[in-house]
């Protein structure tokens, strides 16, 4: 179904920690015959503030920054701005990210590497009322949600954090790396990491990366993708 016009001017919020992402985004949405009237934020505590004085049509949202992540801004942007439509922007393209954001009410999803003509596509429908989601993550997003997946793990009982922390060591980071990227002390991460090896059962770090990797939760990695090499899966 076509989603009705939209009007002569939307208020877009645009959440994201990185200045240079920010200025891509804008330049890419002054293209575009909607009259975007865009206000910045660089934190998910700065999003709230903004939301708090005044409303907007639009949100568009990093899931990865440090601090209040994207999953947590969307939990409480839905639970105290439900009006605003929040379109997700991540670098995370597994189908286990897109169905916790659409869980806790978003409205849009959409991988970062997207064509900049399917991030309008998506902005615009998003903010008329619609949904949106990557053509080629539908299908087993729509499985995620209806629990008929049979690739999903036992990471569904991680918290957000937990995925996230679980992710980036998927990804090769080290603790100190990962603490100093979301901003956490390196024994909070240490913690994370505990309680993800404990709830997957995973003994090891060879283990858990191994998990990661199976479940495709590594940065760009699918079910027809390779995963990366890791000096500490021999271990």
């Amino acid at each position: 179904m076509k989603e009705p016009p939209l009007g002569p001017q939307v208020n877009l919020l645009l959440v994201d920690d990185h200045q240079i992402v920010r200025e891509g985004l804008k330049r890419l949405l002054s293209s575009d015959t909607t009259a975007w009237s865009v206000t910045e934020a660089s934190s998910g505590h700065e999003a709230l503030e903004h939301l708090r004085r005044e409303p907007f049509t639009l949100a568009i949202i990093d899931l990865s920054m440090p601090g209040m992540n994207g999953l947590d801004l969307l939990k409480r942007m839905k639970a105290e701005h439900p009006a605003t439509k929040v379109l997700v922007l991540s670098m995370h393209g597994e189908d286990q990210y897109a169905s916790r954001a659409f869980k806790l009410g978003a409205n849009g999803y959409l991988v970062k590497d997207a064509a900049s003509s399917e991030l309008l596509m998506a902005a615009t429908r998003v903010a008329a009322g619609g949904m949106y989601v990557s053509p080629s993550m539908a299908e087993r997003v729509v499985l995620q949600l209806s629990g008929n997946n049979p690739s999903a793990g036992g990471h569904e009982t991680l918290s957000n954090r937990e995925l996230e922390v679980l992710q980036r060591i998927v990804a090769g980071e080290r603790l100190t790396e990962i603490a100093e990227a979301l901003h956490l002390s390196v024994k909070t991460v240490s913690t994370h990491k505990a309680n993800v090896q404990q709830k997957l059962q995973l003994p090891t770090m060879a283990a858990l990366i191994r998990y990661g990797m199976d479940n495709n939760l590594g940065p760009g990695l699918g079910p027809d993708q390779p995963s990366p090499d890791h000096p500490e899966s021999s271990m």
